[in-house]
């Protein structure tokens, strides 16, 4: 290949200096034919093959290898082959006596071909897309496999993240009204993939059929639901790109937080500051374009969308409610009801009828038993042998002093003194820990160890009364008798110390 400055050369001394081609082919060592070349172009025009090139010991082995190539566009992406194993079953199983490197370069052409192509895309304002991604995060000191929600704006390129235990449907329900709340509007179409969260079923026509959950989201919101094709996540390649980009960006390195709330309070801030890059191709910045998108999206509704899960479901004999292969528990007046589940991202409400009668943290693990200890005690009141073996109450964390007075309870009334120690556990169900908390503390330096003595003390700190309480009906302290030291007793002593 000659360069262009031997091209520059040669037609210098043609066209200026008058030299014959003949001349010329000799001064530069180059063929005259080359010469002639030279002068129909200004600069080296390329190898130009005009004949396709033969290969003697592939070409009739170029079918096999086209018709593998097409049977792997039905298989799963990592089942198709690769060119070694190509060449492996064209020598095993077809006699190929060519070298690996030949069939290794067909291949890669033939793949180059069926690349699909696509076409420039132009994003009106006012429209969004929406996808879930992946990455770990140290959440409360637990390093865990979390999952982030994407909503952009392909106009301006603007982006909201929000981090979430799992891609539950809850979450992108969640998701979408943290995200209409953060843009202040709701975008007039949002286009997904078809996440199971999503889409119910897709019609042979095309079309699809959402879930419960996801159809009230866009009965409430009313924004248009648009699909990519199914497995083509290119379709929505906005989405996809800030998806890659919050990965590498706002959670390299390894997150850390206290809390989901902390976190999704760094993702927010990080999206804000985000707007104000100017990102190639463009002159104005995200926040600068991301006016064009607002003035396009539609008004809020006055209230957000109620992003739970909903279930009904019965209480077990256990007093337990079965969601999401996790057990919570209710209070056990309820047992064997029919009861109605909300699940939210981070918390789980049972009720009955229109009264809710639990609230639990929202588990992620499998076959978990979350437990009230306060929706039992009224059946422990009643069974107070099971007290000691009562599952809802291990690792119940209570003061000392409940131990304390436990104690002394059982010391002096035995199996009463149990059912008492119960009697005051129920003041719970009312009255505030730190307020009961303070009245056992108060009976035990009194020397008032029972049941109303404790009530009556937590009442008189509520209300702020000094308590009345008769102390001689409570001896379940010993009193102590302080006798009075004869001077006798000290002499004894001094006379100790002088032999």
């Amino acid at each position: 290949m000659y360069t262009v400055e031997l091209y520059l050369r040669v037609r210098l001394a043609c066209h200026v200096e008058g030299l014959s081609q003949r001349e010329v082919a000799r001064r530069f060592g180059v063929a005259r034919s080359t010469v002639r070349k030279m002068l129909r172009h200004a600069e080296p025009p390329g190898y130009r093959r005009r004949q396709p090139v033969k290969r003697p010991k592939l070409d009739p082995f170029t079918a096999i290898i086209d018709g593998i190539l097409e049977a792997d566009r039905t298989v799963h992406r990592k089942q198709r082959h690769t060119a070694k194993r190509i060449f492996e079953r064209l020598r095993d199983e077809h006699g190929f006596m060519g070298k690996q490197t030949i069939v290794k370069d067909y291949v890669r052409l033939r793949r180059r071909r069926q690349r699909e192509m696509f076409v420039p895309l132009a994003h009106p304002p006012g429209h969004a897309q929406a996808d879930f991604g992946e990455a770990d995060a140290i959440i409360a000191g637990v390093e865990l496999r979390m999952h982030f929600f994407v909503m952009t704006l392909p106009h301006s390129d603007a982006c909201f993240v929000a981090a979430y235990p799992a891609a539950t449907a809850e979450a992108w329900l969640d998701g979408h009204n943290r995200a209409f709340a953060f843009f202040g509007g709701v975008p007039q179409s949002i286009l997904y993939d078809n996440d199971k969260c999503l889409v119910a079923r897709i019609l042979a026509d095309g079309t699809r059929q959402r879930t419960r959950s996801f159809s009230g989201l866009v009965s409430h919101y009313l924004f248009e639901d648009r699909y990519g094709r199914p497995g083509k996540g290119n379709d929505k390649g906005n989405v996809e790109g800030v998806v890659g980009y919050a990965r590498r960006n706002f959670m390299t390195p390894l997150p850390r937080f206290e809390s989901w709330d902390a976190f999704n309070a760094y993702l927010e801030a990080q999206c804000r500051k985000r707007q104000g890059e100017v990102l190639r191709g463009h002159r104005e910045s995200i926040g600068d374009r991301l006016e064009h998108d607002l003035e396009a999206l539609t008004a809020l509704p006055p209230t957000p969308f109620d992003a739970c899960d909903k279930l009904g479901t019965q209480a077990s004999s256990l007093s337990l409610v079965r969601y999401r292969n996790n057990d919570y528990s209710v209070p056990v007046a309820y047992g064997h009801q029919d009861v109605w589940v909300r699940g939210y991202v981070h918390e789980v409400v049972i009720g009955c009828g229109g009264e809710v009668i639990a609230r639990h943290p929202r588990s992620y693990d499998r076959e978990d038993l979350v437990f009230d200890p306060i929706h039992y005690l009224p059946l422990l009141e009643q069974k107070i042998g099971a007290l000691d073996q009562a599952a809802p109450l291990i690792g119940w964390d209570l003061p000392e002093a409940f131990a304390t007075l436990r104690r002394l309870l059982e010391a002096r009334m035995g199996k009463a003194g149990k059912r008492e120690y119960v009697q005051v556990l129920r003041l719970l169900e009312t009255f505030d820990l730190r307020e009961l908390h303070g009245a056992v503390k108060d009976a035990l330096r009194l020397g008032a160890i029972g049941y109303d003595a404790v009530k009556h003390l937590l009442l008189c700190r509520i209300e702020r009364c000094p308590p009345r309480l008769d102390l001689d009906i409570y001896p379940y302290l010993p009193r102590a008798r302080v006798a009075t030291t004869a001077a006798a007793s000290y002499l004894s002593l001094l006379a100790g110390a002088e032999t």
